[in-house]
């Protein structure tokens, strides 16, 4: 009974612990992250392999943004070669002051977003001003960089808009724009570097 306690105990505290690093990072009111992603689209990309998926780069991109969450997969189709989405804001989405209004939730690799009442913000900005990625790390420090990330940090990203095709005929391409909506609307990147600021 007695080692029961002291595990429970323990477990407790890892889990208060480890709540507390990863706890969202607060901001005052104000925009933080004022440009939108910078990208420079190419007309014929090259083509390079990651085991059994050929990816053809479609566009240089980079950002400095808030993140507004991230989601792991581990089991959907494209799981093994992009285990992590993030999302980020910039503009009018990277104000707390608007996403104190906002409920952000991902799944089934969207960015899902309401509100109670009608933002101050109209909706066609807020759509504008965020963006769900689907994440290929060129390596295994860029993906640790992404999980220990803390919502509400200021991250920069940089590297490749890509279309992406597996062996089987499965396809994934990314979104070339911020302003398209649904299916089809996240951008695909393969990210060379990470920078995490608080």
């Amino acid at each position: 009974m007695r080692t029961l306690l002291l595990i429970t105990v323990a477990v407790s505290l890892w889990g208060a612990y480890n709540g507390f690093l990863t706890r969202e990072r607060d901001h005052p009111p104000g925009p933080i992250a004022i440009e939108a992603p910078r990208q420079r689209n190419i007309d014929s990309g090259a083509t390079f392999q990651r085991d059994r998926y050929t990816l053809t780069t479609r566009a240089q991109f980079s950002t400095t943004a808030r993140l507004l969450r991230t989601e792991r997969y581990r089991t959907d189709a494209g799981a093994d070669i992009s285990p992590i989405d993030v999302a980020i804001g910039w503009g009018s989405m990277s104000d707390s002051a608007l996403l104190d209004q906002l409920k952000l939730s991902q799944s089934g690799r969207f960015l899902h977003w309401t509100s109670s009442k009608q933002p101050t913000v109209p909706w066609e900005v807020i759509n504008r001003s965020a963006a769900n990625m689907h994440i290929i790390p060129a390596d295994a420090i860029v993906l640790k960089k992404l999980t220990s990330a803390r919502v509400g940090d200021l991250i920069e990203i940089e590297g490749e808009l890509v279309d992406v095709k597996r062996n089987d005929g499965w396809r994934w391409n990314t979104s070339m724009t911020r302003d398209d909506q649904g299916g089809g609307a996240c951008e695909v990147i393969f990210v060379t570097n990470v920078v995490i600021r608080s």
